[in-house]
């Protein structure tokens, strides 16, 4: 499975860059999938429902399902949390998975930098970023893309993986 990530601190735009990149690269023909990296616990499902409260009473997975989508909520019930690996396993074959974190992990990423954040670059530490897309110019030895400029940023990352 071809997979690439986009990394940065809290604000550098990471999250409006992820979606950019899955309409152009979907807009091209391929078919993308996501992986989004949280810090913090979140829900997905609401208390009330029947899908919750079988969740509150319990249930390790619950799979919610219609003729538009279905979700598997999986309760890790203080287990530790799954690698990307495993999780990647997870996922129907798709032509790339764009993955928004796991900036320790040892995929080939894309840092997302804005200069107002006053965070600094991670990329002078990290040979898995392969490209910096910045909304300043930035000193690197990789290739610096302007943030906004999604088109090229799609090229690069469609030719890093040989698609």
């Amino acid at each position: 499975m071809r997979i690439f990530g986009v990394v940065g601190w809290k604000n550098a735009g990471k999250t409006g860059l992820m979606e950019r990149l899955v309409t152009d690269i979907t807009g091209r023909g391929f078919t993308v999938s996501t992986v989004k990296h949280a810090h913090h616990s979140f829900d997905v499902d609401h208390p009330g429902k029947d899908s919750h409260r079988h969740r509150i009473a319990g249930a390790t997975e619950v799979l919610l399902a219609s003729r538009h989508r279905f979700a598997l909520m999986h309760e890790m019930r203080g287990a530790d949390e799954l690698p990307l690996s495993e999780l990647l396993e997870k996922l129907s074959p798709v032509d790339l998975v764009l993955v928004e974190g796991y900036k320790r992990d040892a995929h080939p990423k894309v840092e997302a930098h804005r200069a107002e954040t006053g965070n600094p670059l991670i990329a002078p530490d990290d040979p898995t970023i392969r490209a910096v897309a910045s909304d300043s110019t930035v000193d690197v030895s990789v290739p610096v893309f302007d943030l906004d400029d999604t088109a090229a940023i799609a090229d690069f990352i469609l030719a890093q993986v040989g698609l």
